[in-house]
């Protein structure tokens, strides 16, 4: 009898509590992303029926927020994504810092087949956009927005199968995913900045260096960390740089106890970082994820024909995702197996199709970066929005059907 891999390995010697964690993990994301497809198609009746006019008047919403010198007036749309989005990526700087202290990102062994295929999976898809417009400066712009997967929406996909999906499928896909979002954030800080205010990014930096300074000294009450959080987000917003980075920075500055810590602070102590994440998650996946699809899918499909989905900005979207995902995701992993890197127990390379066909479910990140990409030209970012629809309503169809098809009918995997 052959080795479990890692994955499986890291399945199988996880303790209770890690396992109640995980699978609430994976019922929040799938719930989650049932909502999120929800919201999702409400927003596109609403953009084609007499109820536009709301849509829209709900998008331009003005809110004005005023505090001294200070004035803060955005339509509600770029509050929902510049303010609620800093949440959501607060959470995923939580969930990344967790996984490299003390889950799957922790071990080298754990680490080789979700990195190889997550960095395979956003490289294919970006080079297959730039090369169908790479005619097009302007489009060009848009290369990162085909290079991610949402979690939420393919764990929604995968819990219509219910019991045969093996919780390994679930966890190395939840690992690709981290992994994914960690690139956004490194392409998003590097990328789609705008022109910088040094004074704003000083104050920012003045901020970052307190929350560290706390971090060192031990403090473990999450209230300063929060208050310099949202002292960061307002410099941010004022410099040039994405606000939704002061969410990354926040939480990669919230401390994470290790056992040794928490022996010492009692059994029963929990980690700074896993209070804060468990506070946030339900609230990311039931109401700021909904409602940034409500607010960014919303795209009038009758002025949109087929031919439309053939012009090179929607059709490298497409590719990207719909081709470029799988063939990155896929071909990573049997490379890996010349090296004798083995597939996680319960999942062979038909079953690996279908994990790579659910990761070309770009829909959240790659909307958010089609609105920093695009966020100057409307036609191009209603191109963007149409592709990325397209193709996340595809992986998702094309990846249940194969899954349907080849996971075995009665799954025995533990969960």
């Amino acid at each position: 009898m052959t080795d479990p891999t890692p994955v499986t390995r890291a399945v199988r010697v996880l303790p209770e509590r890690a396992l109640r964690a995980l699978s609430e993990f994976f019922r929040l994301e799938a719930a989650g992303g049932i909502l999120l497809i929800g919201a999702a198609v409400l927003a596109l009746l609403c953009a084609n029926s007499p109820l536009v006019s709301v849509y829209e008047g709900f998008r331009e919403l003005p809110v004005q927020v005023r505090v001294g010198a200070l004035d803060l007036a955005k339509p509600l749309l770029l509050w929902i994504n510049d303010g609620l989005m800093a949440i959501f990526f607060l959470l995923v700087a939580l969930e990344i810092k967790r996984e490299a202290l003390s889950g799957q990102l922790s071990e080298r062994s754990q680490l080789v087949l979700p990195l190889a295929c997550a960095a395979a999976g956003v490289v294919v898809p970006a080079a297959i956009f730039w090369f169908v417009n790479r005619g097009d400066a302007a489009a060009l712009r848009g290369w990162a927005i085909p290079a991610a997967t949402d979690i939420a929406f393919a764990l929604g996909i995968l819990s219509l199968l219910g019991s045969r999906v093996p919780v390994a499928m679930k966890l190395l896909l939840s690992t690709i995913a981290v992994i994914d979002d960690l690139a956004a954030i490194v392409i998003i800080a590097l990328f789609y900045t705008d022109q910088l205010s040094l004074t704003a990014l000083s104050w920012a930096g003045a901020a970052i260096v307190a929350m560290f300074l706390l971090n060192r000294r031990g403090v473990r009450s999450l209230t300063p960390y929060l208050l310099l959080g949202v002292v960061i987000w307002v410099c941010v917003l004022k410099s040039g740089v994405h606000a939704t980075l002061a969410g990354v920075v926040t939480g990669l500055m919230i401390p994470h106890g290790s056992r040794r810590d928490d022996a010492a602070h009692g059994e029963e102590a929990s980690s700074p970082l896993e209070t804060l994440e468990h506070a946030l998650h339900p609230w990311v996946a039931y109401a700021i994820l909904p409602v940034f699809a409500f607010a960014n899918a919303g795209l009038d499909l009758r002025g949109f024909s087929w031919a439309d989905a053939l012009t090179p900005l929607p059709l490298g979207i497409l590719c990207g995702l719909l081709l470029g995902k799988p063939l990155g995701v896929i071909g990573a992993a049997l490379l890996l197996r010349l090296f004798g890197v083995r597939l996680p127990q319960g999942l062979d390379l038909k079953a690996t199709v279908g994990l790579g066909l659910l990761c070309g479910i770009g829909f959240t990140m790659s909307l958010f970066i089609a609105s920093l990409a695009f966020s100057n030209d409307a036609a191009r970012f209603d191109s963007g929005v149409f592709g990325v629809l397209a193709a996340s309503v595809t992986a998702a169809l094309a990846g249940f059907i194969w899954l349907w098809i080849t996971l075995p009918k009665d799954s025995r995997d533990e969960h």
